[in-house]
């Protein structure tokens, strides 16, 4: 398969060559993430997993972005950005922002994802905070509605989490109703669906390279303890908060127990965190997918939407929409 290497604004940027390049009438320098050209803007495309992609799309993509660049105004300025996770990233810093339609032209491209990296973005190589939620975020699921599913009451159950997830409902209200429903389900269903729980794609590549870099790593969910426990065990996270399931029996009784973890506690554990391990300013992230997470996402100096809903998007520093986890370190400066 062609690879995006042979792709010429790739061939060059891949090779020990000179700092500048000339294609058409466009002429390009080289910089290194840690001295990119001060007062440009900066933006960083990400590529979906190169393996996933057909010939034909692997094509598109480079042919796209070589007229894409072409088109662009005032000086450029390109760097490779390497990160564990294997994604491929090009550095575009400009001397004149990108317009919207200039933003959206590129975006058309499907197996590729345009960010703009701000001057406070957060630092890699330096320790920081991620909280996390668990449900749709760092797995693929929500698991009250499997839950629910495997209790023979899913449907009932699933219309009052989507009204929850788009902010229509209280949220301590709609998981006490929820809850409710699995009154009488054997507890065996938890260990059951733990043990299949699907991790979003790159979420293990995400935590490692964040660990590696000294980073603390949590997850906070209005889920329930029994996953975000195993979740916290299988990635070696620092901590981990969610909601008690009332289990007598071995039958749930349809009731949670204890503070319910409710999109306040989420955002306290950002602050509470930091505090415990001395996580300094701008160095802590939250991301998350679904209205009850926005005031975790405003207490974070850096918040990202994951495949969001419109409300947290709306309300997040940067949102993932296409590419999964693996985007995320990607996001960050590295110095």
């Amino acid at each position: 398969m062609e690879s995006l290497s042979q792709s010429t604004v790739f061939a060059w940027l891949s090779t020990e060559g000179s700092m500048s390049f000339t294609a058409g009438e466009q002429i390009y320098s080289r910089h290194l993430e840690a001295d990119y050209p001060k007062g440009f803007s900066r933006y960083r495309i990400l590529f979906a997993e190169l393996d996933s992609l057909s010939e034909d799309l692997l094509q598109v993509t480079h042919t796209s972005l070589n007229v894409w660049l072409a088109s662009l105004d005032g000086n450029l300025s390109l760097a490779l950005i390497v990160r564990d996770c294997g994604l491929t990233c090009i550095e575009v810093c400009t001397s004149i922002p990108l317009t919207s339609v200039q933003i959206a032209a590129i975006s058309e491209t499907v197996s590729l994802e345009l960010f703009e990296l701000t001057v406070d973005a957060p630092q890699l190589s330096q320790a920081g905070l991620l909280v996390m939620d668990m449900d749709s975020t760092a797995i693929e699921i929500e698991c009250i509605d499997e839950l629910a599913e495997m209790a023979g009451v899913g449907p009932a159950v699933a219309e009052v989490t989507e009204l929850a997830m788009q902010g229509e409902l209280d949220f301590e209200q709609s998981l006490r109703a929820r809850v409710a429903k699995l009154k009488g389900a054997d507890a065996e269903i938890i260990d059951t669906l733990c043990a299949k729980l699907p991790l979003m794609p790159g979420l293990k590549e995400m935590i490692a390279e964040l660990q590696s870099h000294g980073w603390r790593t949590v997850v906070a969910s209005g889920g329930f303890t029994p996953f975000v426990n195993h979740l916290k065990q299988l990635l070696a996270l620092d901590a981990a908060f969610a909601n008690k399931l009332d289990i007598e029996s071995g039958k749930l009784l349809g009731t949670v127990s204890g503070q319910v973890v409710d999109a306040q506690y989420k955002a306290d554990t950002v602050l509470k965190c930091a505090k415990q391990w001395q996580i300094a300013a701008g160095q802590r992230v939250a991301i998350g997918d679904g209205a009850n997470d926005i005031p975790m996402i405003n207490t974070a100096d850096f918040g990202i939407a994951y495949h969001a809903k419109p409300k947290l998007a709306q309300a997040a520093d940067v949102s993932i929409n296409r590419l999964n986890l693996k985007a995320l370190p990607y996001l960050f400066q590295r110095t």
